[in-house]
This record gives structure tokens, sequence and C-alpha cells, in this order.
């Protein structure tokens, strides 16, 4: 196992990100919620750069009696980060796609040392 500095815990604000490389391993590390969490830069639907996606909050289509949506909201629980590529979504904290198709994001392992982060993988 290899150890990568990305940081100072104060250099990442929340809801923010930095990816690093790690000897040509491309690692996101996320703030979100106050957790920290690393995930390989590699989208498991066709390995494109999902942690350089956008990053919201997911959106939820209420379907009303009459099978139609009318109104799209915004779940306060659960943010998504979307791949660039091809618009997979991953939620940043569980790194589960919302379809719940099996594709999930592959977690790297962080440290904290004196206040700065670092990547183990």
């Amino acid at each position: 196992m290899n150890t990568f500095r990305v940081g100072r815990l104060d250099e990442l604000v929340e809801g923010g990100r930095k990816v690093v490389s790690c000897d040509g391993v491309e690692i996101g590390v996320f703030l979100v919620k106050g957790q920290l969490v690393a995930w390989y830069n590699n989208c498991p639907h066709m390995r494109g750069p999902v942690c350089q996606g956008r990053i919201y909050k997911r959106v939820l289509e209420p379907v009303g009696a009459d099978r139609t949506v009318s109104i799209q909201q915004h779940s306060e629980d659960h943010i998504h980060v979307v791949c660039p590529w091809h618009g997979y979504e991953f939620d940043l904290l569980t790194g589960e796609h919302p379809g719940g198709s099996g594709k999930r994001l592959r977690r790297a392992d962080l440290k904290i040392v004196d206040d700065e982060i670092h990547v183990v993988i």
C-alpha cells in the first residue's frame, strides 16, 4: 500500500472536491455533509472521469395519481456526482447508482495525519 498527500483539511470546503494523481491513478476526494470520502476516478459504466463531473442534489420527480410528473424536487439527503461522459450518477456518500443497477463507485481509503488528508491505495 502507498500513501499520497491530498492537502490540508482546511483546503477542502463543504461540497468541494480535489482530484489527485497517485502515481497515475486518479482519486477524487470530496467533503460531503462534513464527511470526507474518496473514490477512484473511473465510472463503472465505461471508465469515464466520474469524479470530475457535476455535483448536485439528487433530482426527485414525484409521480401523481394520473401517472404524470408535474414538478421536480431536490433531495436534501442525497448529493450526487454525474459522470461527464454518459450521465451516470452516483451518491457521493455511498457510491451507489440510484437505479440499483449494481454499478457503484470504488472507494479509496483515506487517512488524516496532522490535519492533512492522505489517500491510501
